[in-house]
């Protein structure tokens, strides 16, 4: 399970594709600290690749990386089969490539809706000034953009805050709109960084339904960083374990929780 060149079936019998993305012996150092260190691992069509480690193992680094947010040092990263070239966020968004944060990044002055709508920046293609006059094709389009985050709205159940402020919303309601406007983006492969950080049990238990939801019904791709490890083996199809800016084991939940470097480095020994 640790070098999957094409498609394979999980456990639980559900197909999963090829390779959609590829880093491939990424380094990344911030002056003389070492971030992430010679790292090789894949995501797949279709399934939940999870990553975890301990605080300070390089995971959101890692996320930053695939986003673009950071540029390795030394290191490729592929995309569908291509060599992804240094790209700007806005330009790997292009891509299909969405993400939520570990810290909430929502405008707190803005509605729910309003929210959500500037995740659909990447589909819009009208000229500003025509949107600011909301004419010509920017009215369609606006039609269009209005309908699609409508149906996320819908499909995370949260039509009774539409237009509630962000600012106002308890902690568990502002994490499932920031799920949402990375979803109004349509994306390919969802970038989620601790999607349950600071949640109570009946919140980490919608948060896991809805991210089950957005990968059988979208088939999103998603890749995660959970600290919770039963929310991450139940969820996950394959996890990449990293550990002071190493990868340290990866395969399919059993197989992460039997290796020994794994369980000395981060799950820690039952006795």
């Amino acid at each position: 399970m640790n070098a999957l060149a094409g498609n394979y079936t999980t456990a639980d019998g559900r197909k999963i594709g090829g390779v959609m993305m590829e880093m491939k012996n990424i380094t990344l150092k911030f002056g003389g600290v070492t971030a992430i260190s010679d790292i090789s691992f894949d995501i797949h069509e279709g399934e939940i690749r999870a990553i975890i480690g301990p605080n300070g193992a390089g995971k959101s680094s890692m996320l930053n990386v695939i986003s673009g947010f950071y540029h390795p040092q030394e290191g490729e990263v592929w995309f569908r089969g291509k060599k992804r070239p240094p790209m700007k966020p806005y330009e790997v968004a292009r891509q299909g490539v969405a993400r939520t944060f570990q810290n909430i990044a929502l405008f707190d002055g803005m509605s729910t809706l309003d929210n959500i709508m500037t995740g659909r920046l990447t589909h819009m293609k009208a000229p500003m000034w025509r949107q600011a006059l909301w004419w010509g094709g920017a009215e369609a389009e606006e039609v269009v953009n209005r309908r699609q985050v409508e149906k996320i709205i819908d499909f995370l159940e949260i039509q009774h805050i539409r237009k509630t402020p962000v600012g106002r919303l308890p902690y568990g309601l502002k994490k499932r709109v920031e799920l949402a406007r990375a979803l109004a983006a349509e994306p390919k492969l969802l970038l989620l960084d601790e999607p349950m950080a600071g949640m109570n049990v009946e919140e980490k238990e919608d948060m896991s339904r809805f991210i089950l939801d957005v990968n059988d019904e979208f088939g999103t791709t998603i890749a995660l960083i959970e600290h919770d490890m039963g929310v991450v083996m139940d969820l996950s199809d394959r996890v990449v374990v990293m550990d002071y800016g190493r990868k340290i084991g990866d395969g399919t939940p059993d197989e992460v929780r039997k290796n020994q470097d794994v369980i000395d480095a981060y799950l820690g020994v039952e006795h």
